[in-house]
């Protein structure tokens, strides 16, 4: 099962709707799921054109009435992996984000799968994400963290930037990429 992973938006002070190229990017996925700061209903109708979407609301305005497809956090069950969703994750130990590479800081012999249990109620194996902005693909005490950045704000200036592909299936481990959106045609 190949997935669309998105976060960070801001349709529409970013743009109409997210760039075409996020097309080309999530050709052929079976589903979407969003990470939050999406502001607008009309951006989940856009990514729905494409395939069914998942998504936490983080700015989403009027997210308590958003219907089916938001809440937060959110499990989301895909090709036999508990996928936690949610737009800002944070770590007790660290204090902080997740940014790529702080993970190696979380203390040894405490417990990121318990920690995660505690956010989404129950064992997730991938964890998707937003909020930074910073692309970032780690994997820590078997757990998978996917932040995909953000399609239309890069270093906080409006730019072309990031969304993620990720691959699951029943008894495979979960593969994810980031996909640099200027890398294809619009």
């Amino acid at each position: 099962m190949r997935i669309g992973l998105i976060s960070d938006t801001h349709i529409p002070s970013m743009g109409a709707e997210p760039p075409p190229q996020v097309i080309a990017a999530f050709a052929r996925v079976d589903a979407i799921l969003h990470a939050g700061d999406i502001y607008v209903q009309s951006c989940l109708d856009w990514l729905e054109r494409i395939a069914p979407v998942h998504a936490v609301p983080g700015g989403l305005v009027g997210s308590e009435t958003a219907g089916p497809r938001v809440s937060i956090p959110m499990v989301v069950k895909l090709g036999g992996h508990a996928i936690g969703m949610v737009h800002k994750i944070e770590l007790q130990p660290l204090a902080d984000d997740v940014w790529p590479g702080n993970l190696n800081r979380y203390p040894a012999g405490k417990s990121i799968p318990d920690e995660l249990r505690a956010i989404f109620g129950q064992p997730v194996d991938i964890v998707v994400f937003g909020y930074t902005h910073e692309a970032m693909v780690e994997t820590h005490q078997g757990v998978l963290f996917v932040n995909p950045g953000s399609p239309t704000m890069v270093a906080q200036t409006m730019k072309l930037g990031t969304v993620a592909l990720l691959e699951v299936g029943e008894g495979a481990p979960p593969q994810a990429r980031i996909v640099e959106l200027a890398s294809l045609g619009a």
